[in-house]
């Protein structure tokens, strides 16, 4: 079962997180198991202190949605042996109908990759050289189902030699005459006696008996029997080799679960391989691919909560298949190949929406799920002052804190104690609750910071506006705006950097105040963008 991605937007706040947790909770508790909350960036203080206040784990950290290896429904061929014989390895090709297979170490990791034109230009180059060198006994008595019928063969552990059938020959010079010889023969106690009396490596008998005086004699020659007439066991002697003498093992080239398919492609377009082992990040080898699986890879599954914003998703969006969108923003430039599920709604908090689809399809929430559910809907609407608010969120907001037996005022007090710590640099600060935007060709970054103390963030105006202005360059933005957001004032601090007579007009700043305090500004989504949009459209 294909795992699904619910995700928030980029440097996640407390909304966007919880949401995705419920979400799929919700949907796991319906009875599809394959749902997984994901998050796109670092947890924020504020919202690591509602995570720990209701003891959930923070999802799971995902950087993109490219299609990987690992999406694609590559071959699962048995994976052999170096030491297996070129005879098990045929063996396996034709009962699996493939041509090429994977050569593993004896810990799983790569050795190598065999076809079956490595064993058809072994099994050429035997008809001009029938020279084995090293072939381990036991791989002779398997290929050949032979078995050891003297006291002298039982303590050789391999042969070598040159394989010769040993056929009646009135002349001398074309009789084997060498102790480097891999005799083959059968009913024939004369050539057995030749050969043991040279010293012989191994001598075969083919489908016959051997005389016990022969097999008493003080000789190391092996000698095997085997149910094959000479023909099929000569071939199958060259069969006995370790498939780690034939197959290829240097200039490998291979790919892991994790590498992305754009790279795959590159590096397959520029050689020549039948097939490519796949490993894992063991280095063990897990499967093999080959040019027709990049023609149609599985892409990954998402649902986007919080945001519809392609600048503000997952890195690798448009390679992957977006099933549904659960947002309260304004519609943005997210684009889908097939038709979706969307639910958009104007209300404070998406928690809100993924509360009330619990309500909807007769889920109550845990306590925990409920908690956390508030806690996002308190953070989202700035502890219901900001102009988002509906009361939706408020009536929600307290059901939630029924079912979660909490009190909103405690919440808040979590939730925006611990937005803002001392030891947190520029770019942390920044970087919380940052989304950037595109409108009417105008490139806009604006972050939010929620804190019942805004005065302890405007005394570090200088090094804030500094870091603003390395991010709008660094980033190519016109503009970067910061609203530190104080609970207590019901109002916002805004910093901003770029295009500021823009600003100035947009919000009707006399003079270059920088910060400037905008009374009742509390929500970025209705307040800032939309004025800006109307200036800029």
């Amino acid at each position: 079962m294909d795992k699904v991605y619910i995700t928030g937007h980029r440097n996640p706040d407390t909304d966007s997180i919880v949401s995705a947790i419920a979400y799929a909770a919700l949907k796991n508790a319906l009875g599809q198991r394959q749902y997984c909350a994901a998050r796109l960036g670092e947890i924020s203080d504020e919202t690591q202190a509602v995570l720990d206040r209701f003891g959930v784990k923070a999802p799971e950290l995902i950087t993109n949605v490219r299609t990987q290896v690992r999406d694609l429904d590559f071959d699962t061929p048995p994976t052999l042996s170096a030491a297996a014989t070129i005879s098990r390895a045929w063996q396996t090709m034709q009962a699996d109908r493939i041509s090429v297979l994977p050569v593993a170490n004896e810990d799983g990791t790569l050795y190598g990759m065999l076809s079956a034109g490595d064993v058809a230009s072994y099994d050429m180059l035997a008809v001009r050289n029938a020279l084995v060198e090293h072939v381990p006994v036991y791989n002779l008595l398997s290929v050949l189902e032979g078995r050891v019928l003297n006291a002298g063969g039982q303590v050789r552990d391999e042969v070598s030699g040159e394989v010769t059938i040993a056929l009646p020959a009135g002349r001398e010079n074309l009789l084997f005459s060498s102790s480097e010889s891999i005799v083959v023969c059968g009913d024939q106690p004369d050539m057995i006696r030749r050969a043991i009396e040279l010293h012989a490596a191994c001598v075969i008998v083919c489908q016959a008996e051997v005389q016990q005086e022969l097999l008493d004699m003080d000789t190391d020659t092996c000698i095997i029997s085997t149910p094959y007439d000479a023909y099929r066991a000569v071939h199958l002697i060259c069969h006995a080799l370790p498939i780690e003498r034939i197959c290829k093992s240097h200039d490998l080239v291979c790919f892991h679960l994790d590498d992305y398919i754009d790279d795959v492609r590159n590096a397959v377009l520029e050689s020549r391989f039948r097939a490519y082992p796949i490993l894992d990040e063991h280095e063990h080898v897990v499967g093999t691919l080959s040019r027709f699986h990049l023609l149609r890879p599985r892409r990954k599954q998402v649902i986007l909560v919080d945001h519809n914003e392609k600048a503000q998703s997952v890195a690798g969006l448009d390679q992957a298949d977006i099933l549904e969108i659960v947002d309260h923003h304004r519609l943005a430039d997210i684009e889908t190949t097939n038709p979706i599920y969307v639910r958009n709604e104007p209300v404070g908090s998406s928690a809100t929406i993924v509360a009330d689809m619990y309500q909807e399809k007769g889920l109550m929430p845990t306590a925990k799920m409920a908690g956390l559910m508030a806690s996002a809907i308190v953070s989202d609407t700035v502890m219901f002052k900001s102009p988002t608010c509906t009361q939706r969120d408020i009536d929600i907001a307290n059901r939630m804190a029924r079912i979660a037996n909490v009190s909103l005022e405690d919440l808040g007090k979590t939730v925006f104690s611990a937005s803002v710590s001392d030891d947190k640099s520029a770019e942390m600060i920044i970087g919380t609750d940052y989304k950037e935007f595109h409108i009417a060709g105008h490139n806009l970054a604006v972050s939010q910071v929620t804190c019942m103390d805004a005065e302890r963030l405007t005394e570090r105006t200088e090094e804030l506006l500094d870091c603003m202005r390395g991010i709008r360059h660094d980033y190519g933005l016109d503009t970067v705006l910061l609203m530190i957001t104080d609970v207590l004032k019901e109002g916002s601090y805004l910093l901003y950097v770029g295009d500021e007579d823009t600003i100035r007009q947009a919000f009707n700043i006399s003079g270059e105040k920088n910060p400037v305090f905008l009374p009742e500004v509390m929500s970025r989504k209705k307040q800032i963008i939309p004025v800006l949009s109307a200036l800029w459209g």
